[in-house]
């Protein structure tokens, strides 16, 4: 197969673009089949979603509200939302994908305002925090009122138990709640040894939103709440932000599927395997520096030149994440494979050499 001039080796078949261009987990689907037989009651009175929802509550410790959501902007907004009371704002990093990618939703939706923190590797320290705090207590200013942090981060960083510990700490100490956006929580729990409750539960987060599209499923996150104060109001802010499934057994036998035996890490884990070996794969080539070691399932690689990510774009789409550095991100998934990371290895290798 040819991009532009270049001879190159065959593309792979998986997309290293996104997590999101994998397809759908078969235990999934056929979980979906199987509950399309007969007739169910409607928005979430039904046998699946009761049974998906107590396997999550159980995953952080059994005293959760859980509600499932058709996305995961759909789960950022209903999980802040529940947190945010009148003229108060989110503190998060600035590359955090409710700042950056989610097209002012949790903005529009939840009526506050954002307070972006630059950061080094897109997690926030309790002194980044602490220099958003001197607002507290003045009326002209947003007021703010919840930490979101991301668990893996969009640069693919990985907070150990004991910051988003210390994160929680801080907060907690100055009246506010801690959010944190899991669209790969699975992912960062696999790199963790499974232990989710160490850096959820058990580090004084008090709301999480649960990846489920990016490990597998058709569609559908949700929002656990932790903090028994805030869970009263979960249904209603879910119905309002129309979060609400009305053929809820669908989400329901999803998540089911996912949880049971441990499926939800052994996928995320898999991913994270694939990305390490892609990172491998690349050590030593001639032209291209793998920028840090991959925490979870994303290998981020700087090429020569633009006209070598562009030729790889070509080949193979994968996005672009520093263009002043040539820096591509590489996302792997449970669907890739073994051949799809060496022949983007290869590829890569390719662009590398002729473009520098």
């Amino acid at each position: 197969m040819n991009a532009g001039s270049l001879s190159m080796p065959p593309a792979p078949q998986c997309s290293f673009a996104s997590d999101n261009a994998a397809g759908v987990l078969p235990e999934v689907l056929d979980a979906m089949v199987a509950a399309n037989e007969g007739c169910a009651l409607a928005y979430g009175e039904d046998p699946w979603t009761t049974r998906a929802e107590s396997a999550l509550a159980d995953l952080f410790g059994g005293a959760a509200a859980v509600a499932l959501c058709w996305g995961g902007t759909g789960a950022n907004v209903v999980g802040l939302a529940c947190l945010l009371g009148p003229g108060e704002a989110v503190i998060c990093a600035e590359e955090a994908h409710i700042a950056v990618d989610e097209g002012g939703a949790p903005e529009r939706f939840t009526g506050s305002k954002l307070l972006t923190v630059p950061t080094p590797d897109g997690k926030l320290r309790p002194d980044d925090v602490l220099a958003v705090l001197y607002a507290l207590g003045n009326q002209h200013h947003a007021q703010p009122g919840v930490v979101s942090i991301t668990q893996s981060t969009e640069r693919g960083t990985l907070y150990r138990p004991d910051e988003i510990a210390a994160v929680a700490e801080v907060a907690h100490d100055h009246g506010l709640h801690v959010h944190l956006d899991g669209a790969r929580i699975a992912n960062a729990a696999a790199a963790l040894d499974g232990d989710l409750r160490s850096f959820t539960t058990d580090a004084g987060v008090d709301v999480v939103s649960f990846g489920g599209t990016k490990n597998g499923l058709m569609y559908g996150d949700a929002v656990v709440v932790l903090e028994p104060a805030v869970a009263r109001v979960l249904p209603f802010v879910r119905k309002q932000t129309t979060q609400l499934a009305s053929k809820m057994r669908f989400l329901g036998a999803q998540f089911e599927a996912l949880l049971a035996d441990d499926l939800w890490l052994r996928t995320a884990g898999h991913a994270n395997a694939m990305a390490r070996r892609l990172a491998d794969r690349l050590d030593g080539v001639q032209g291209v520096q793998v920028t840090g070691t991959p925490d979870v399932n994303a290998t981020f690689v700087q090429l020569p030149s633009a006209a070598a990510v562009a030729e790889l774009q070509a080949w193979s789409f994968v996005w672009e994440w520093e263009p002043a550095r040539h820096e591509i991100r590489a996302m792997t998934s449970f669907a890739t494979t073994i051949d799809d990371v060496d022949r983007f290895a290869a590829g890569i290798a390719a662009v590398a050499a002729q473009h520098g």
